[in-house]
């Protein structure tokens, strides 16, 4: 029950950087706490499983550069694995006029953060990818791809354990606090003061903490006495599915060109590793944070969202696309009339409702999307033993062993491992 450091949190960024610190560290020992029965329950579990390749990200970004870094990571080490990927590209299509320019202007930002093979087709370039897509012009990246990245986590799971980290499921933290001083007597107490307890009454003792909490980062910030800023703002993403008799109209992905007026991507095409095609997501506000059902719901979660003055900043500042996603939830012709301006052939017909994940979105107070990562601690005894990651949104399972490498880098400099 002590440990140099504990990572709490059992999703692809957290295991990815118990990994990074065990490989570097052999000799110290590491815990991952995780409060469900099993790994890459929540976000890891409930993604597109794209391999996104870097384009979409503010030149010079922690994401621009980690995506580029972790996209080739990521191929790299699911060969060494044999975990299966497909390289099947990624059509960003131009349906109307006005996108060109911002198609243009995306292709300029994709060579600035070194993407690979990127390059600008036209339509009869677009037909011959996609036979069933229609579009003016594409934005063509041939080294995004698509993975399990459950698979992947668990694989990250057993190199940890393999070398020597343990892994306690169903410990949900809930206090974090340095040992009193009665219990500093023996040598243990002054070696390991952090006493991490969970729902259970149960406790280990570490001596440095690093929390990769997803959708409750911002909760075990507050606990551990550090900034409850940037907040969590859970949104749900629900996707539509195929049929699998119509799975044959696309063959990679089909992205739309974001627009900079919405916070949001939009509606794409997703190939999945089991052949088959999901449709989506929209985006709405979750009435709970690990909400995937339209009527989950979660009293202090529903408060602590709307309760915040950054939430509704930004619905207001973003009303009538907020309007239209809660429609287009309700209403499955609205969403495939969406996928139309793409695939014409596709019809109401054609589509089952799918499964839905929970984006864990970072707002600050003004009511803006924290776009980048963010890793903070705190000060004071306990505060300048922890290391919190704020924020890790898409592109983080991408992104998960780059991410991996700068956490163990901070956790060096920070705690002097």
């Amino acid at each position: 029950s002590t440990f140099d450091v504990a990572v709490v949190g059992a999703g692809i960024v957290g295991l990815a950087s118990a990994r990074e610190l065990v490989r570097r560290h052999p000799s110290l020992a590491f815990a991952v706490l995780e409060k469900e029965p099993e790994l890459a329950h929540h976000q890891t579990g409930h993604n597109s499983g794209v391999i996104h390749s870097g384009i979409y990200y503010k030149p010079g970004s922690l994401k621009a550069k980690l995506c580029v870094q972790g996209a080739a990571l990521c191929y790299k080490y699911c060969d060494q694995k044999g975990i299966p990927y497909k390289q099947c590209g990624k059509l960003i299509v131009a349906v109307e006029q006005d996108e060109i320019p911002r198609l243009k202007a995306l292709y300029e930002r994709g060579l600035q953060n070194n993407v690979r093979g990127l390059k600008l087709i036209g339509a009869k370039e677009i037909q011959a990818k996609e036979p069933f897509c229609r579009g003016l012009m594409a934005l063509d990246s041939p080294y995004t791809g698509i993975v399990n990245y459950k698979q992947v986590a668990q694989s990250y799971a057993e190199d940890f354990q393999e070398a020597g980290g343990t892994i306690l499921t169903d410990f949900e933290v809930t206090n974090m606090e340095m040992a009193k001083e009665s219990s500093s007597d023996s040598e243990d107490g002054l070696k390991y003061p952090v006493v991490v307890r969970n729902s259970k009454g149960e406790e280990i003792y570490c001596r440095h903490i690093v929390t990769c909490a997803g959708l409750y980062s911002d909760r075990l910030s507050e606990i551990s006495g550090c900034s409850p800023e940037p907040r969590i703002v859970p949104f749900r993403g629900d996707y539509l599915v195929l049929k699998p008799e119509k799975c044959y109209m696309v063959k990679g992905n089909i992205y739309p060109v974001p627009n900079p007026r919405f916070p949001f991507l939009g509606f794409h095409f997703t190939p999945r590793m089991d052949g088959s095609v999901w449709l989506g997501p929209n985006a709405v506000l979750a009435f709970k944070r690990e909400g995937y059902k339209l009527f989950d719901f979660s009293t202090g979660d529903f408060l602590d969202a709307v309760m915040y003055s950054g939430l509704w900043k930004l619905v207001l500042r973003n009303l009538s696309y907020g309007l239209s996603e809660m429609y287009r939830a309700c209403f499955l012709s609205a969403q495939v009339k969406q996928l139309q301006k793409f695939i014409p052939e596709v019809t109401i017909n054609d589509v089952l409702r799918g499964p839905s994940g929970v984006r864990a979105q970072a707002l600050d107070s003004d009511g803006n999307l924290v776009d980048d990562f963010v890793f903070d601690g705190g000060s004071g005894d306990i505060g300048s033993r922890i290391l919190h990651v704020r924020n890790a949104p898409s592109p983080a399972a991408t992104s998960s062993l780059a991410i991996a490498k700068m956490i163990a880098d901070e956790v060096k400099q920070r705690f002097e491992l």
